[in-house]
């Protein structure tokens, strides 16, 4: 899982000056709109309560929250948001899958595949690159050690991997809920909750140019406001990050 915790910490970061820019919230708004495609309660409906905990914490207004559950369950009319997955190879033979929601994928698939091109990559086909990969549920939350870790797993995940002053905790995609729900009770520190893919191997990058490529293509996914979501299974040295 080393691959995905890299790049999931790089692309936190990232975030984080997103959201001051407020570069996030037309992404945000899409996974929500995606998300209240399945129903406009929060309360009955758990990925919309994720993508809803996730537009709060970077600090997207209110209205902005309501006017994407809007658009996701119909009111608004308009053109729907839908749910697409793109699969495709990085510099290196890097595995990288790429969540999108769009309201226009003869937009969207383009400028996915520029980016792959654009870095020495490619589009893959359906299922070429999935299969490396396991959907699991993953909840990031505070503190660490042999304590945090019992009450983890007492709460029913599978997994939990020290990443410093944090902790990641993995569960069935099926469990999420019931897990995060349970480690709230029990007084632990929830900072983040999703859905994810998880790599069930990594490739290794040691050289810099290939690094400096691979880097380039996930700026460049991310830069994409169609794209919600990216999951690779690279390890890159961190002096060469």
């Amino acid at each position: 899982m080393a691959g995905h915790s890299k790049w999931a910490k790089i692309h936190r970061g990232k975030a984080i000056e997103d959201a001051k820019r407020g570069a996030i919230f037309t992404k945000l708004g899409n996974t929500i709109a995606v998300a209240a495609k399945g129903g406009a309660d929060p309360d009955m409906n758990f990925a919309l309560r994720l993508a809803i905990d996730k537009a709060k914490a970077a600090n997207m207004p209110a209205n902005n929250i309501q006017r994407a559950i809007d658009r996701g369950s119909g009111k608004l009319g308009g053109d729907q948001i839908q749910e697409v997955m793109y699969e495709g190879y990085g510099p290196g033979g890097v595995a990288v899958l790429v969540e999108c929601a769009t309201d226009n994928v003869n937009r969207t698939y383009p400028e996915v595949k520029l980016a792959f091109s654009k870095t020495g990559g490619s589009i893959a086909e359906k299922g070429a690159v999935a299969f490396q990969f396991e959907r699991k549920g993953l909840i990031r939350v505070e503190g660490t050690g042999d304590d945090l870790m019992m009450q983890v797993l007492e709460a029913g995940a599978e997994d939990v991997q020290d990443d410093g002053v944090e902790s990641i905790v993995y569960t069935d995609p099926k469990e999420l809920a019931k897990v995060r729900d349970a480690l709230k009770e029990a007084g632990i520190t929830i900072l983040e909750a999703e859905l994810t893919f998880v790599p069930s191997n990594t490739v290794e990058i040691s050289d810099q140019a290939t690094a400096d490529k691979v880097i380039r293509l996930m700026d460049m996914l991310d830069g994409l406001d169609d794209v919600s979501a990216t999951h690779v299974n690279f390890d890159i040295n961190d002096d060469l990050l």
